[in-house]
C-alpha cells in the first residue's frame, strides 16, 4: 500500500523525541517544493517547540492538548498578506539559477506590479489559503519521510493565535496548525467518501 494513503493522524507522540532544527530545516526545505500562484510561496511557518511558546498557544486551542503536551512541535502555518514583496527575490534567484531568462523576470514584475492595486486583501488571503494548504499538506509528507507522524488541526482562535504568538495580526493570516513528532499511537483508521460520490465528467 502506498505511504501516500497510508497515513493518520496522530494525537499523542513520545514527548522525549524532539527534532532539530538542522532537520526541521530539511523538512521545510522539502515542503516549499510544493506549488504556488506565481510561485509567490506565501507560506510562513512559526515552529512553536519550547515549553514557554507552547503555553502561550494553548489559550487559543479548542482542545487538542494531547498534541501540544506530547509533540516535538506545533508548526503554525500562516499565510503572508505581503507575499508580493517577495516577487523580486524570487525571480532574481530565478534567473541566477538559469530558469528564468531576464526579459520574463521583467515582464513577471511588471505585471505584479499593475495587479497589486487592483487586489483585494480578501482575495490574496483567500489566494493565500489555498496555497498554504498545498504547503501543510506536503510537509505532512515529508515529516513521513522522515520519520515522523503529523496531525492538522483547524480548532483554534483563528482571530487571536497571532497576537498570542507576538505575531503582526495584520500582516499574516492563519490557516492551520500541524503537530509534528515520533508517534505514540498508530492513530484511527478512517472512511473516505467514493469516487462517484466526490466525482462528476462532464
Amino acid at each position: 500500500m502506498s505511504k501516500l494513503i497510508e497515513r493518520r493522524s496522530i494525537r499523542k507522540y513520545d514527548p522525549t523525541v524532539k527534532i532539530t532544527k538542522k532537520e526541521m530545516k530539511e523538512i521545510i526545505e522539502k515542503t516549499n517544493r510544493a506549488p504556488s500562484s506565481m510561485n509567490m510561496q506565501p507560506w510562513r511557518y512559526f515552529i512553536v517547540e519550547s515549553h514557554a511558546a507552547k503555553e502561550k498557544l494553548r489559550p487559543v486551542l479548542y482542545g487538542n492538548y494531547l498534541q501540544l503536551d506530547t509533540s516535538a512541535a506545533m508548526i503554525c502555518i500562516f499565510t503572508d498578506l505581503k507575499k508580493y514583496e517577495y516577487a523580486e527575490k524570487i525571480y532574481d534567484k530565478a534567473v541566477a539559477a538559469g530558469l528564468m531568462p531576464e526579459e520574463v523576470r521583467e515582464k513577471q514584475l511588471r505585471n505584479i506590479a499593475n495587479m497589486i492595486p487592483t487586489l483585494s486583501e480578501e482575495g490574496i488571503e483567500k489566494g493565500g489559503l489555498i496555497d498554504s494548504g498545498l504547503a501543510a499538506m506536503q510537509l505532512m509528507h515529508v515529516a513521513r519521510e522522515h520519520g515522523y507522524e503529523t496531525c492538522s488541526i483547524g480548532g483554534f482562535r483563528h482571530e487571536k493565535i497571532a497576537d498570542a504568538l507576538g505575531i503582526d495580526s495584520k500582516r499574516y493570516k492563519p490557516v492551520l496548525i500541524l503537530s509534528i513528532g515520533k508517534a505514540a499511537e498508530d492513530g484511527y483508521p478512517s472512511v473516505r467518501l467514493d469516487v462517484e460520490d466526490v466525482t462528476t465528467w462532464l
